[in-house]
C-alpha cells in the first residue's frame, strides 16, 4: 500500500485540492464542499460561485480539511471547522432543540476520490482531522455519520457510525432518520 500523508487545506495546498474536487465535476452537482457553509438561502447554486466562495473561505482560514496526498495528488479529504463556520447541516432544527453542548469542531464532509475508495481512507481522512485538532489545542469534536437506511449519497459525504467508532468517537443520540452525533474530545 502506499503511504499516504495528511495534510492542512491552506493556501499552499489549495491547488491539490481543487484538482480533486474537479475531478470529480465538483462533488455532488458543482458543491465544492460548501453546502455546511452556507445557509440555503445564501448559496448561488452554481458551480463556479461555490468553487470561489470555497477559496476564498481557505483563504481567509475559514475553511478546514485534512487532505489525504499519494504523492502530490489529494485522493481523499475530511472537512471540519467550527459550528460558526459550518452552520448548516442537516437536520439541523432538531439538532439545535436537542442538543446538550455545541462541539469546539464538526466534521460534515468526507470524501474519497473514486479511483482510490476500499483502501480506508475514510478513516486517514478521519484520523488526520483528529490531528489537527490535536495540533490547534483539541476540543471536542461532533461528527454525523450515516446509522441506518437512508441514501447511498449521505454514507458518502457522511461516513458511517462504524467509521467514527473506529476513531474513538462515542454515540450520542440519531439525528433525522438515518444519521447520528458522535462526539470525541481530543486533548
Amino acid at each position: 500500500m502506499t503511504d499516504y500523508e495528511v495534510r492542512a487545506l491552506t493556501p499552499d495546498t489549495w491547488d491539490a485540492y481543487a484538482a480533486m474536487i474537479e475531478r470529480h465535476g465538483g462533488v455532488f452537482g458543482g458543491c465544492w464542499c460548501t453546502w455546511f457553509h452556507t445557509m440555503s438561502w445564501e448559496k448561488e447554486r452554481e458551480y463556479a460561485a461555490n468553487r470561489d466562495l470555497k477559496k476564498r473561505l481557505v483563504e481567509e482560514g475559514r475553511a478546514h480539511a485534512a487532505l489525504v496526498f499519494d504523492g502530490d495528488e489529494t485522493v481523499a479529504w475530511a472537512q471540519f471547522g467550527s459550528p460558526a463556520e459550518l452552520p448548516n447541516i442537516r437536520h439541523r432544527k432538531q439538532y439545535e432543540e436537542e442538543t446538550d453542548v455545541l462541539p469546539d469542531y464538526r466534521v460534515t464532509c468526507i470524501f474519497v476520490d473514486k479511483r482510490h475508495r476500499r483502501r480506508h481512507l475514510s478513516d486517514v481522512a478521519l484520523q488526520g482531522v483528529l490531528d489537527l485538532v490535536a495540533a490547534a489545542g483539541g476540543g471536542t469534536v461532533e461528527g454525523y455519520p450515516h446509522d441506518k437506511g437512508g441514501k447511498r449519497e449521505a454514507v458518502l459525504y457522511s461516513g458511517t457510525r462504524t467509521l467514527f467508532e473506529r476513531a474513538g468517537f462515542d454515540y450520542v443520540r440519531p439525528k433525522g432518520t438515518t444519521n447520528c452525533v458522535m462526539r470525541r474530545t481530543v486533548p
